[in-house]
């Protein structure tokens, strides 16, 4: 170690002798990631602590396994005239962008099922269940950065191997690829059922004659090739978030649309009759003495044998983990307590967000709200303007989501495949396309696939959020610093064991589901 003198200097100043050996020093540690771009101080101090040692010699050699711009996760080589804790390359997005990119991962498709979900649990039992998972998605986040900010690196992926060499690599990755790829796929399911419907209404063509901008196949196919796969091919996931912010307003647009039809429509509503007596229908359907009717009166606690169900939609209703390192790596001035604020609040909106759309979206309904909110919409009036915009902003939100989930795959297939390589942009085009393709292949040709990717989402989800943050935990940070009796590695083992439970209930689900021949159960995000 001594003849390698640039990794060194690497422990110069004496916050970073401070911030290794010790366990409680990581965060200070990783705080000079952004100032560590200045040149070191003369005299550098040439001693280091064992475990400093220890630390750091595994970082240079997967540093030289990989140097990928594209991973930008390493503590990388230094040159003559800076250093830098993590990478050379330097985060250029701001603070608001990596909020925005963070919670447009987070927002899934699954909110469209949150009023089903509410009311199949009850309105108190639900933001009980919705308050617990979200405190431990952003306690997994809180691991996860970390363990970057004691190894030094910045991919899941990586972290994997840190733990466990290649197995755990490969694990991160198959698990990562598999999990947003289903995300994907929902997302492109949507487009599939939902465009040419908005289309079909728009034209206001009762019964379509087969013609080809009806057809969801082609339109999947034409917004992959014209929308989804230009952001595809960003080099830089940073450029994104301004398409997340301009996904997420039509979010909050959704929102505000679920919130004002609660107030205009009648309970209990009568389903849209082509004749001119819906209307007299639906003022009749109230009860003449005026008490409020039974099926309009919400539940505070629900069990029923749906209510099950929604434990795993809630849980996966969170999952972002995989773009977290990522944004991570592109923020401006990166460091562990600014990124769990980018994470904390990307949470927190998301939280109120998705709360206030399955509230709003349950007291409309009560039961005969469906597992798809805008379907039930489309009962009182299929051609209502204000639902059709809504589904329309809803397509765009989900569309410009795919690129967001899509960087992570290619990310974990570039540390697979092509651990050695540096950026190619050939390469870099090559992943994206091929796995668009793969994408539009499934959508297209198998309708029940969703089923499949159920079980994916039960068990590499679980795996994501839980069980590979809290297991690499246990493993990379050293038991002379914390030992297994601590406080955070006893709440790690409990965090995994969380993660299993959640995974055994889900596939127990899905599983009963296929064996009932019914299809309640839910991929979730």
């Amino acid at each position: 170690m001594s003849e390698d003198k640039p990794a060194d200097t690497a422990v110069t100043a004496p916050a970073e002798v401070n911030a290794i050996p010790n366990g409680k020093g990581h965060d200070s540690g990783e705080e000079i990631s952004a100032s560590a771009k200045t040149p070191p101080a003369e005299g550098g101090v040439k001693e280091t602590v064992p475990n400093s040692t220890q630390n750091a010699s595994p970082h240079r050699t997967e540093n030289a396994e990989a140097n990928l711009p594209e991973s930008q996760e390493f503590l990388s080589g230094v040159d003559d005239k800076k250093t830098t804790l993590f990478t050379d390359f330097e985060g250029k997005t701001s603070f608001g962008m990596s909020v925005f990119n963070l919670g447009n991962a987070i927002m899934g498709s699954g909110i469209l099922g949150l009023a089903y979900a509410m009311a199949n649990t009850g309105v108190v039992l639900f933001l009980v269940l919705l308050t617990v998972v979200a405190v431990l998605s952003s306690y997994s986040i809180h691991l996860l950065l970390k363990l970057s900010g004691i190894v030094g690196i910045r991919a899941y992926e990586q972290l994997g191997y840190r733990a466990f060499g290649t197995p755990g690599k490969m694990a991160a990755g198959i698990a990562i690829t598999l999990q947003n790829i289903g995300a994907m796929s929902s997302y492109l399911y949507i487009v599939k059922y939902e465009f040419p419907l908005v289309i079909q209404a728009f034209l206001r063509v009762d019964k379509p004659a087969g013609e080809w901008y009806l057809n969801g196949n082609y339109l999947v196919m034409i917004v992959s090739v014209a929308v989804i796969l230009p952001l595809a091919l960003m080099k830089q996931l940073g450029y994104l978030g301004y398409t997340s912010g301009f996904s997420l307003s039509c979010m909050v647009f959704f929102l505000v649309s679920v919130i004002y039809k609660k107030f205009n429509t009648p309970c209990p509503f009568v389903d849209f009759s082509f004749n001119s007596t819906a209307s007299v229908l639906n003022v009749s359907a109230m009860d003449p003495g005026g008490a409020p009717d039974p099926s309009c009166i919400p539940k505070m606690a629900n069990l029923n044998s749906q209510t099950a169900y929604t434990i795993p939609i809630l849980a996966f209703a969170f999952v972002c983990h995989p773009e977290v390192l990522p944004i991570y790596t592109e923020l401006r001035n990166p460091t562990k307590k600014k990124m769990q604020h980018v994470a904390n609040i990307s949470i927190a909106v998301m939280y109120c967000m998705y709360f206030l759309a399955a509230l709003f979206g349950y007291l409309t309904f009560y039961g005969e709200v469906e597992a798809e909110l805008l379907h039930t919409y489309s009962r009182i009036d299929p051609y209502d303007s204000l639902i059709l915009c809504v589904r329309v902003a809803v397509l765009v939100a989900v569309t410009l989501t795919v690129p967001i989930v899509l960087f992570p795959v290619r990310r974990a297939i570039q540390q697979m495949a092509f651990p050695n390589k540096t950026f190619n942009w050939p390469r870099h085009i090559a992943i994206a396309v091929v796995l668009l393709t793969f994408i539009n292949l499934l959508v297209i040709f198998a309708p029940n696939i969703l089923g499949i990717f159920g079980v994916i989402g039960a068990t590499s989800a679980p795996c994501l959020i839980f069980i590979f943050p809290a297991v690499f935990y246990l493993r990379i940070v050293p038991k002379e610093e914390e030992p297994m009796s601590s406080f955070p590695k006893i709440v790690a083992v409990c965090f995994a064991a969380i993660g299993f439970l959640f995974m055994i209930m889900s596939l127990s689900f899905i599983i009963m589901d296929w064996t009932s021949g019914t299809s309640n159960a839910s991929s979730g995000h």
